[in-house]
C-alpha cells in the first residue's frame, strides 16, 4: 500500500502569512464599509483599490504576465478572508479568476500578455459571459452568434446574469460559430472590450445578496472583434468553458466557506456577551450544541475546499468530482450556518444593526451561480458512474 500524502492536508507557513496578510486587510479597510455597500448596492470600490494595492484583487495571474502566482490554494484562501467581511468583495478576485482563466487555459501567448498584464496591474477588471435568458444550466443551447467576415467576427445576441458587468473592462463570452455544426461543438470563446462598438448593458438586477456586485445582462449588436481576439480554435469555446468551471467553482466553495465563516464568528460574538437567566447563553448547552455543529460543518467544507484546491493547482483527472463537491458542499454548509446565526441571535438576527442577515442572503447565491448544487450533483454523479468512483 502506498503512503497516504499528507502534505495535501498540510496548510504551509506561507498559506498561513498570506491568512494574516489578507485578513488585516479585509478588517481595516473592507469591513468598515460592508453594510453600506450592501445598504446603498454600490460597487465596493474602496475594497476595490485595498486589494489592488495589496495584489490581492488577481492573484492567480502567473508571474509572467506581471501577476504574483498565487497557486490555487492562495486564491481560494484570498476568496475566504475577503468573503468573511464582504461577499460582494470577494468577488472581486473571484470574478478575475473566473473571466481570465479561459483565456489562460486555451489562449495564445500574445493575447494572454495583452490582457492579463492589465489585469494584473489592477488597470482592468475581467468577467464571464456565458449564460443566457433561456440558456442557463443548458449552455449548448445558446442563441448569441460569431461570424467571421473578413478579419473580423461580427457578434449578435445577449448574456444574463454577468458578475461585474459594466465595472470590467475585459469580458470573456461564449457564442455559437458554426450554427449547423454538432451541439456542443460549435462555441467559441471570445475576448470582448467595454469599448467595443455596438457592446452596451442591461439595467443592474435587484438582488438579494451580493448587492454591490453589480449584475447586469451583455447586449451585442453587430459588435465587430479583431479576429485574432478568439480563445483557442474555433469550437473549443464550450470545452475552455467547462474546464474553467471545474477550477472556479472551487473558489465559489472558497465564497461560502468565508461567508460561514463570518456568520459564525457573528454569533460566538453574541453568545459570549447575551446574558438571559442570569447567565450567558454560551453557557446554555443548547446553544453550545448548535456552535458545535455550525463548527463541525464549516471545517468539513474548508478541508474539502482545500483538497479541491490542491487537485486544481494540479489539475488532476478527478478535479471535475472534487470542485462540484467542494462547491455543492461548502455552499450548502453556509446556507446552514448562516441560518443558524441569525437564529442564535435571535430578533436582533433578524435587523440589520448585526451582519448575520446579510451574510445569510449573501450565502444562498453560492448554492445558485456556476451551476446550481442540482447541477453539482448532476455532475458528480457523472463522474461516480464513468470510473466507478471518485
Amino acid at each position: 500500500m502506498s503512503k497516504p500524502d499528507f502534505d495535501l492536508f498540510r496548510i504551509s507557513e506561507d498559506h498561513e502569512a498570506l491568512r494574516e496578510a489578507v485578513r488585516a486587510v479585509a478588517e481595516d479597510k473592507i469591513a468598515p464599509h460592508a453594510a453600506e455597500v450592501d445598504q446603498t448596492a454600490t460597487f465596493p470600490q474602496a475594497a476595490y483599490d485595498a486589494l489592488v494595492a495589496t495584489d490581492f484583487h488577481a492573484p492567480h495571474v502567473p508571474e509572467e504576465y506581471g501577476g504574483v502566482g498565487a497557486d490555487a490554494l492562495a486564491t481560494c484562501i484570498v476568496i475566504e478572508e475577503v468573503a468573511r467581511v464582504c461577499a460582494t468583495s470577494s468577488l472581486i478576485p473571484g470574478c478575475n479568476k473566473l473571466g481570465s482563466l479561459p483565456l489562460m487555459l486555451g489562449g495564445s501567448e500574445e493575447l494572454k500578455h495583452r490582457y492579463l498584464a492589465p489585469l494584473a496591474r489592477g488597470e482592468a477588471a475581467f468577467s464571464y459571459g456565458l449564460s443566457e435568458r433561456e440558456a442557463g444550466s443548458d449552455t449548448a443551447s445558446m442563441k448569441t452568434r460569431a461570424t467571421l467576415v473578413g478579419d473580423e467576427w461580427i457578434l449578435n445576441g445577449q448574456k444574463s446574469w454577468i458578475t461585474n458587468a459594466g465595472f470590467s473592462e475585459y469580458y470573456t463570452v461564449l457564442a455559437v460559430t458554426d450554427p449547423d455544426g454538432r451541439r456542443g461543438a460549435n462555441i467559441s470563446a471570445f475576448i470582448v472590450e467595454k469599448s467595443d462598438p455596438g457592446f452596451s448593458f442591461g439595467e443592474k438586477e435587484r438582488k438579494l445578496g451580493i448587492k454591490g456586485s453589480p449584475t447586469r445582462e451583455l447586449h451585442f449588436d453587430d459588435v465587430r472583434i479583431p479576429a485574432d481576439r478568439i480563445i483557442g480554435a474555433p469550437g473549443e469555446g464550450l470545452k475552455i468553458a467547462l474546464r474553467t468551471l471545474d477550477h472556479t467553482r472551487v473558489t465559489i466553495g472558497a465564497q461560502a466557506v468565508g461567508i460561514a465563516q463570518g456568520a459564525l464568528d457573528c454569533a460566538l460574538d453574541y453568545v459570549r456577551e447575551r446574558s438571559q437567566f442570569g447567565k450567558r447563553i454560551a453557557d446554555f448547552q443548547g446553544i453550545q450544541f448548535m456552535l458545535a455543529d455550525m463548527a463541525m460543518a464549516l471545517e468539513s467544507a474548508r478541508q474539502l475546499v482545500y483538497v479541491a484546491a490542491a487537485k486544481s493547482e494540479r489539475n488532476d483527472p478527478d478535479l471535475p468530482f472534487f470542485g462540484a463537491a467542494a462547491k455543492c458542499h461548502a455552499s450548502d454548509v453556509a446556507m446552514r450556518v448562516t441560518t443558524d446565526a441569525v437564529q442564535l441571535l435571535g430578533g436582533y438576527g433578524y435587523t440589520q444593526d448585526f451582519p448575520a442577515e446579510r451574510m445569510m442572503r449573501d450565502a444562498k447565491i453560492t448554492q445558485i451561480y456556476e451551476g446550481t448544487n442540482q447541477i453539482q450533483r448532476v455532475v458528480m454523479a457523472r463522474q461516480l458512474l464513468a470510473r466507478g468512483g471518485a
